[in-house]
């Protein structure tokens, strides 16, 4: 019994440090600088605990969670994602005058879900947990209750996000009907050993399923909330959302399509790599078109989502292995130039056009440096780190028969280059329009999480294999699921 206390530890850290973070709010008399600080240590604790009890692999409380092993890597991404996010928000709030207690509370509360679905072992437990998680995500979306832009960002996200909670629960229904279980080591035996009573119900349950989960990761076509919803929300709530909440339901897609890939395979992965390659192909292309640097920026995040699809295709060791490696660069990536753009954003919300990035390298040299690194991970270019992700990803479809797809990824990554080398050029190439005024940029603690991110950046792309090598020790092939 203790052992399973100990095993789960992370999960209840993580609880009980979000439901003490709302009696210090309840308690304290103008707690924020006492929140942020306890909110970012109780996430710390969480990332070592992780750490802890990283080689406990197993289930526990009557095998409706998985302890140890991957739901750890996952719990360390989110801990790490949760921090770089409550730093960065600090001055970023502080400057909006929109500090409260309640932002830090119900990031620890997105991230509970988050672990809690990586942990999860049963149908139930997944639902619970991305509940948790996008509840937390609707309130941070309308955080700037006073921007129009913000709540119509939660509204959005709401009323999109309830119904593809309907997909996903119905999916989850028709998967129970099928197979008489809602945990995954049934749900398994079932399929794997082709006693399933209903096949057509057990398919459409999938098929469900996947529309549920998709939203969530935000691919083609269930990708259309993104570009509204991360351009209306808070800058720094948006790079939590894009990367943490992208990782969570990747947490939850890995063993899923894992567990059901047995039955109708080829239909399946002929499904996930359309996804994919449309993902890849739409986000690109209207990323190009794109004119406001969040909306760029929300459009390649679905391209990115389709690179990591390409792993749940490929459905191998080095496709799922790949798959994680990916999650864990593109945390650095995505929120290193989120936190860039939240630091050269004003009070009144301007500077987010890319033409206001032209001439940065003069005005501002520190933050187009960062933010250069940033684009050039983001296209694939070495040794930073979004190139090996990319090979890890390509080279898996290959192996697994894939090479169309893995022509359309290259297609995909040539065609972001130009508005990510775009990017680039306007800022160290082109010289501001006469009369623009200049502004202070200042990071506050923003600067941490920008130091954090670029040494991801650096670190996991000249040593691939200290991300490879945890990746590869958890065995991720389907039958550890």
């Amino acid at each position: 019994m203790w052992n399973e206390f100990y095993a789960a530890l992370p999960l209840f850290l993580i609880s009980a440090s979000a439901i003490g973070a709302m009696l210090l709010d309840a308690f304290i008399k103008d707690s924020r600088r006492a929140i942020l600080l306890f909110s970012t240590l109780a996430l710390g604790v969480v990332a070592v605990a992780s750490v802890l009890v990283f080689q406990h692999e197993g289930t526990g409380f009557a095998g409706m969670i998985k302890t140890g092993g991957y739901p750890s890597f996952f719990d360390i991404l989110f801990a790490l994602g949760g921090i770089m996010t409550m730093l960065s928000a600090h001055p970023y709030l502080e400057r909006n005058n929109f500090e409260f207690d309640e932002f830090y509370t119900m990031v620890l509360f997105a991230v509970s879900g988050m672990m809690l679905i990586a942990h999860a072992n049963n149908l139930l437990v997944v639902f619970i947990g991305i509940e948790v998680m996008s509840i937390s995500f609707y309130v941070l979306a309308g955080y700037l209750r006073t921007s129009i832009l913000s709540i119509e960002a939660a509204l959005k996200y709401f009323l999109l996000g309830a119904f593809a909670t309907g997909f996903l629960l119905y999916g989850m229904a028709l998967i129970y009907g099928a197979t008489g279980s809602l945990g995954f080591p049934a749900i398994s035996a079932a399929v794997s050993s082709g006693t399933v009573e209903f096949p057509t119900l057990l398919l459409i349950g999938i098929g469900l399923l996947i529309i549920g989960l998709g939203f969530k990761a935000a691919v083609f076509p269930f990708h259309v909330w993104a570009p509204d919803v991360y351009q209306g929300s808070p800058t720094v709530v948006t790079a939590f959302m894009s990367t943490a909440g992208k990782a969570a339901a990747f947490s939850a897609f890995l063993p899923l399509i894992s567990i059901l890939m047995p039955a109708n395979a080829p239909k399946i992965q002929m499904l996930l790599a359309v996804i994919a390659a449309a993902s890849m192909l739409v986000g690109n292309i209207s990323a190009v078109v794109q004119s406001n640097i969040k909306r760029m920026l929300a459009y390649s995040s679905v391209a990115h989502a389709g690179y990591i699809m390409m792993g749940l295709v490929a459905n191998s060791e080095r496709g799922l292995s790949g798959t994680m490696y990916y999650l864990a660069t593109y945390l650095f990536m995505q929120v290193g130039a989120f936190v860039v753009v939240s630091v050269l954003e004003t009070k009144a919300g301007k500077n987010l056009e890319i033409k206001d990035y032209i001439g940065l390298s003069k005005t501002h040299p520190l933050f187009a440096a960062l933010m250069a690194v940033f684009m050039f991970s983001l296209a694939g270019i070495p040794p930073f780190a979004g190139f090996f992700g990319k090979y890890y990803l390509f080279t898996a479809a290959i192996e697994a028969g894939y090479t169309w797809l893995t022509l359309v990824g290259v297609l995909s990554s040539v065609i972001s280059v130009y508005f990510y080398i775009g990017l680039v050029v306007a800022m160290y190439f082109q010289d501001p329009e006469e009369g623009v005024e200049k502004y202070e940029a200042k990071a506050g603690l923003a600067g941490l999480t920008l130091i954090v991110a670029t040494a991801g950046v650096f670190i996991i792309g000249l040593l691939p294999v200290i991300i490879s090598n945890i990746t590869d020790s958890l065995r991720l092939v389907a039958q550890s699921f």
